[in-house]
């Protein structure tokens, strides 16, 4: 892998699946009356952020998205990568600060890490 490479992490496909079939679903509740039609925005607003949120990481940085807006954190702020009780990944910064890490679970920290182009002890 090269140094200029990026590994994406996003949510699985099937949240967006389930949205879409939420929508449709309500489609018939939300056009009975006009002050039913704000039940469209649920499935619309999951819809877009399994398509949008998610992890990109490369040598030089981390990028988090989120449903709206998105952070940058470089990695000479990251002290420690671990997982919370749940199993997600989290990135703890230099400041103190624990940033949870959209759609990247402790599973894929291996990963995570290679984008830095480093290795983990005890693997080449």
């Amino acid at each position: 892998m090269s140094r200029t490479d990026t590994i994406r992490f996003r949510h699985h496909q099937a949240i967006l699946v389930a949205a879409i079939v939420a929508l449709i679903g309500s489609l018939p509740l939300a056009t009975a009356e006009w002050y039913l039609l704000p039940v469209l925005l649920v499935p619309l607003a999951v819809a877009f952020w399994a398509w949008r949120s998610g992890t990109d990481a490369d040598a030089r940085e981390l990028r988090l998205t989120a449903l709206a807006g998105g952070r940058r954190i470089p990695w000479e702020q990251v002290v420690e990568l671990a997982t919370d009780p749940r199993g997600r990944a989290v990135a703890r910064l230099d400041d103190g600060q624990e940033v949870l890490l959209p759609a990247v679970r402790g599973t894929d920290l291996p990963r995570l890490v290679q984008a830095t182009g480093q290795s983990l002890p005890g693997t080449r």
